[in-house]
């Protein structure tokens, strides 16, 4: 999804997520009717929003594990996935100690840990450094094992990611076409 700020791409993510209930109206979702039924859908969902969805005063080890318990998942996994974004000795360390990039390599893990069918992806390389996104990209980039929609404010390299894109402005769709279609001016047009 694409579109300048305000374009109600962020409120999409969290109405598809059931973290926001729609106004009026109903979505459908991976089979299900939302809001009314949201809980059919919530263990499937992966979400890497602004806000990490983790616990500041927790170790990444401690976080990842409440997780786990919730969905069901061994510490295996847990571990597995921290390892992958590179969480070394930081993953005892209580979060509100590391830097924000380290979080949200956290948060990251958090999202895939119970391998969901849906990632949803809200500008997810922020605050991350070229290294750091290479050590993601596996579980959230085009490799990832789930239909994903992103966000992202680097349209070009979003469109690289893309098999559709999906253009809004003032919360209305203006565009929707295969990504290999587009060119620049097209996406620049949408930012005007």
């Amino acid at each position: 999804m694409l579109g300048p700020n305000g374009a109600g791409k962020t409120t999409l993510l969290r109405l598809l997520s059931t973290l926001l209930r729609p106004s009026r109206g109903t979505l459908e979702l991976l089979g299900a009717q939302l809001p009314d039924e949201s809980y059919k859908v919530r263990g499937k969902i992966g979400l890497v929003a602004h806000e990490p969805l983790l616990y500041r005063e927790l170790s990444a080890v401690e976080n990842l594990d409440y997780y786990c318990g919730l969905y069901g998942v061994t510490g295996a996994r847990a571990k597995e996935l921290l390892d992958a974004v590179g969480i070394g000795a930081a993953r005892s360390a209580p979060l509100r100690e590391l830097s924000r990039g380290t979080v949200q390599r956290v948060a990251i893990a958090r999202a895939v840990l119970h391998q969901p069918e849906l990632l949803l992806l809200d500008e997810a390389f922020s605050h991350l450094d070229p290294a750091a996104i290479e050590l993601v990209q596996p579980l959230i980039g085009r490799g990832a094992e789930a239909t994903r929609v992103l966000t992202s404010h680097d349209a070009m390299a979003a469109v690289a990611e893309a098999d559709m894109v999906l253009g809004l402005r003032a919360a209305h769709p203006v565009l929707l076409a295969p990504a290999a279609e587009l060119d620049g001016a097209v996406i620049a047009e949408l930012y005007r």
